[in-house]
């Protein structure tokens, strides 16, 4: 099967690209954000939105240790399938 290299549906995109990136933090994102926050001793602006958020969570988590996102998304290995 070929591959498109044109095809993105994949591709991890910049939060600035995101169409929803202007769309307020979604509850997840803002408890996280909480979180990481606490554990980096930051204040955290609780008006962000979702790119704003993504990119706060990208800098606490190397802050806190956590790693970033991306690079785990990048390094995690693929699920096995049930029975195989």
């Amino acid at each position: 099967m070929a591959v498109d290299k044109n095809d993105d549906r994949g591709a991890i995109k910049d939060p600035d690209e995101w169409v929803t990136g202007e769309e307020p933090m979604t509850g997840a994102q803002e408890s996280y954000v909480h979180t990481l926050a606490r554990e980096a001793g930051e204040p955290v602006d609780d008006g962000m939105t979702k790119a704003e958020a993504s990119k706060k969570i990208e800098e606490l988590q190397e802050q806190t240790g956590r790693g970033n996102a991306q690079t785990n998304k990048r390094n995690r290995a693929p699920r096995s399938k049930k029975g195989s």
